[in-house]
């Protein structure tokens, strides 16, 4: 029988935004330490697999990095994440499906960074929670409105443009509660 998905809002959201800010400071290992938590927490992937998943996507987002880089690359340990994950979380979703969106995530956020339309972004992380946790796009306007709140915060304290950087490292980890709560609500998860 298919386990169910579950999650923690504010558990996963805490975990993200402290591998946000270790993928920020460019500290590897760090961000690898806090994504094996939050395999764990978000698609309940036990340790060792945990670890691997975690690598994929530290990998991922590695090759990411430089503004030069090879999008198959990334994209291959992209699907290797997301390919591990669905194994373990409860969903079901298309890997390639999803991987391509979180690569298109990526890049939009990139683009789009300090910029004041943020349409394309919004889409994506509709078309991206929508597609992850099998919800209409209607259903996953608000967890991808407040995942852009986190996106755009995160921007201002990478840019230098942020006058409470620790405030708003407190807002983004908020922010993504909240999109999770969404995701979470719409499920109709306990």
């Amino acid at each position: 029988m298919a386990r169910a998905f579950t999650m923690q809002p504010e558990r996963v959201a805490h975990f993200e935004a402290a591998g946000w800010k270790a993928y920020y400071d460019r500290k590897w290992l760090k961000m690898l330490r806090l994504l094996v938590q939050l395999c764990r927490e978000q698609f309940h992937i036990p340790f060792p697999m945990s670890l691997l998943a975690a690598y994929y996507t530290t990998r991922a987002s590695l090759a990411w990095a430089p503004v030069e880089h090879d999008e198959g690359k990334v994209l291959a340990y992209l699907k290797k994440f997301y390919g591990v994950a669905r194994r373990y979380a409860g969903l079901s979703y298309d890997v390639q499906q999803v991987a391509a969106l979180e690569l298109q995530y990526f890049d939009v956020h990139r683009r789009l960074s300090g910029q004041p339309e943020k349409g394309p972004f919004l889409q994506t992380l509709i078309e991206l929670h929508s597609a992850l946790f099998g919800l209409t796009a209607e259903q996953a306007r608000e967890s991808a409105e407040w995942r852009l709140l986190a996106a755009n915060t995160v921007d201002l304290i990478t840019s230098g443009t942020s006058t409470d950087i620790e405030g708003d490292w407190q807002r983004l980890e908020t922010y993504l509660q909240k999109a999770y709560s969404s995701i979470v609500q719409k499920r109709g998860e306990p």
